[in-house]
């Protein structure tokens, strides 16, 4: 059996809405739209991965606030496992730096209106789920 690679992604929250991110390499996901974020390195909790990749991919200082619960398979080893996260004070406005070319805020009424990759489709479920019950 091989190990798990956990990959993280982002529940960037501000004011109610939720950052997605559209996928502009590899082709076979570019145009599609997923919750930022990256692998795992060895060494590294998930939660130090997702603010560097938050960094590195969209040139944000964050801070990990709580962790949907589930994780969802993606292509094998990988799995998703997903963070809400919150903007530091300060920090730049979030712009597509890696992998991405363009950042959209989802409200409420929104959040569909995008062509989710589908292996985040359940993890953007159980976010909104999550935060209907009061996880941050």
């Amino acid at each position: 059996m091989t190990d798990r690679i956990v990959v993280v992604g982002a529940a960037l929250l501000d004011g109610g809405r939720l950052l997605a991110a559209r996928r502009s390499a590899p082709p076979e996901l570019a145009g599609r739209w997923e919750l930022p974020g990256g692998k795992v390195e060895q060494g590294e909790t998930p939660e130090a991965a997702l603010v560097r990749e938050l960094r590195e991919e969209l040139g944000v200082d964050a801070e990990t606030v709580g962790r949907v619960p589930g994780q969802w398979p993606l292509r094998e080893p990988y799995v998703l496992q997903v963070w809400t996260a919150r903007l530091l004070p300060g920090s730049p406005l979030p712009r597509p730096l890696e992998d991405h070319d363009a950042l959209r805020w989802l409200g409420p009424g929104e959040i569909w209106d995008v062509d989710w990759l589908d292996q985040d489709v359940p993890a953007v479920r159980a976010t909104l789920s999550a935060l209907d019950s009061g996880v941050r």
